[in-house]
């Protein structure tokens, strides 16, 4: 555990949900430290100029949430816009899904915009959580995970999206129901899975290639007790521009 997070979050035991990115002649690996069910939270940077002979850096806070706030600082998703700007999304219950600037220099939280940007929310008990967003063509896409994950074959974790023409929202879905009022196509659900075997899908990253993207995420498989397992689908889209996990 890096020095600094014996003061930001006191009881955290361990490190999750990375975020990696390439970005100014090195990797960064945005990561969460929290504890379960709390949001004394924070979201920490690690960068190293190479994965083949990887020589860490941690680079310390980037942002953090306490228990005065309505947002919980976990679940970190870096991506950057038509204009060049780059922005973390995260969050996971309270108020929702939040983003803040970065600074694309140094990956850390840029000086010159202090906002928390709300993306996404739900009424309680709040399941929401594990922003991604890419941009593709004219819009943004906000792709987040609603209901609850970590419970084994009885996982009712799935996954929505929305966009929107400006990376800080409104996200809207294809009915047009904002993501702030609950809102969200759906794009991942057991109910989907041909097999019938997998649940809980969500907490996923978009990978993008010039002739395929993929939606990669976690699910829970009931046919090997529960074990929570990676699961790549290709990712294809509509004629009116709405991904769909094939």
């Amino acid at each position: 555990m890096p020095g600094w997070v014996k003061d930001t979050v006191p009881d955290a035991r361990g490190i999750w949900a990375p975020d990696v990115s390439f970005s100014h002649g090195e990797y960064r690996v945005y990561y969460s430290v929290s504890t379960f069910g709390k949001n004394r939270s924070a979201i920490g940077l690690v960068t190293s100029p190479s994965l083949e002979k990887p020589v860490w850096t941690d680079k310390g806070l980037v942002f953090r949430s306490n228990p005065s706030d309505d947002f919980n600082a976990i679940d970190p998703n870096l991506f950057e816009d038509a204009e060049g700007r780059q922005w973390l999304a995260f969050g996971s219950f309270w108020s929702g899904l939040k983003m803040i600037r970065l600074d694309p220099g140094t990956g850390l939280r840029t000086t010159q915009d202090a906002r928390v940007y709300a993306l996404a929310r739900r009424g309680g008990p709040g399941a929401i959580e594990a922003p991604f967003v890419i941009h593709r063509r004219d819009f943004y896409y906000l792709f987040a995970s609603f209901d609850f994950c970590c419970r084994g074959a009885a996982s009712t974790y799935y996954t929505v999206v929305g966009r929107s023409k400006n990376s800080t929202g409104p996200y809207r879905d294809r009915e047009g129901k904002k993501m702030m009022d609950g809102g969200g196509l759906l794009v991942l659900h057991a109910d989907l899975d041909r097999g019938k075997r997998f649940v809980g899908p969500g907490h996923v990253a978009i990978l993008r290639e010039p002739k395929q993207d993929y939606i990669v995420y976690h699910a829970y498989d009931t046919q090997a007790r529960g074990v929570p397992t990676l699961r790549i689908q290709p990712l294809g889209w509509t004629d009116d521009g709405w991904p769909v996990a094939l």
